[in-house]
Order: C-alpha cells, then sequence, then structure tokens
C-alpha cells in the first residue's frame, strides 16, 4: 500500500508538471501568434502607405501629362485661330472644334 500510494503521488506530481508544461507552451504559442499578427499589421501598414505614395505620384505625373497636353491643344488651337482669316463663323467652329478634342 505504501509504495501504491507512493506511485499516485509521483502520477500526480507528473501529471501537474505536465499540465504546467502544456499551459506554458499554450501562453507561449498565443505569444507567438500574436507577435506574428503584429508583425503582419506592421507589414501590411508600411506596404499600403508605400502603395499609396506611389499612387500619389503616379496621379502628379498623370496630371502633368494631362496639362503638357491641354497646352500643346491650347496653343494648336491658337496657331489656327491666328492662321485663319477673321471671321465670326469660322472662328466659333473653330472653338467648338477645339472644345471638343479637349
Amino acid at each position: 500500500e505504501a509504495a501504491g500510494s507512493e506511485a499516485q503521488k509521483i502520477i500526480g506530481a507528473a501529471r501537474e508538471q505536465a499540465r504546467d508544461i502544456l499551459n506554458k507552451a499554450s501562453a507561449r504559442a498565443t505569444g507567438i501568434v500574436d507577435e506574428g499578427r503584429s508583425l503582419g499589421e506592421e507589414e501590411r501598414r508600411k506596404r499600403l502607405e508605400t502603395a499609396q505614395s506611389e499612387i500619389e505620384v503616379e496621379v502628379n505625373r498623370a496630371r502633368d501629362k494631362l496639362r503638357r497636353q491641354v497646352a500643346v491643344i491650347a496653343v494648336a488651337g491658337a496657331e489656327k485661330v491666328l492662321s485663319r482669316e477673321i471671321d465670326a463663323d469660322a472662328h466659333r467652329e473653330l472653338l467648338n472644334r477645339l472644345a471638343a478634342e479637349l
């Protein structure tokens, strides 16, 4: 009986130790997952900021290109107006075509 009681104490202590090890492992696993999420969120935020900056640069480039194109069309329209005889109907027609091109 004494041996059986001693065995039960050892088994109980082993179970308690196993439970403690499992609890610590579970807490560590949760910590690792949370840390991974935090790092993932930070990486996602950085990528989003980079993408937004790149989009802003491209929008500015497109605006500049559009401004240059409008300037070229305006100059071409002015040249056409100046090269034609001053006639109200011809002038109006030319401006209407220029407006359609814009």
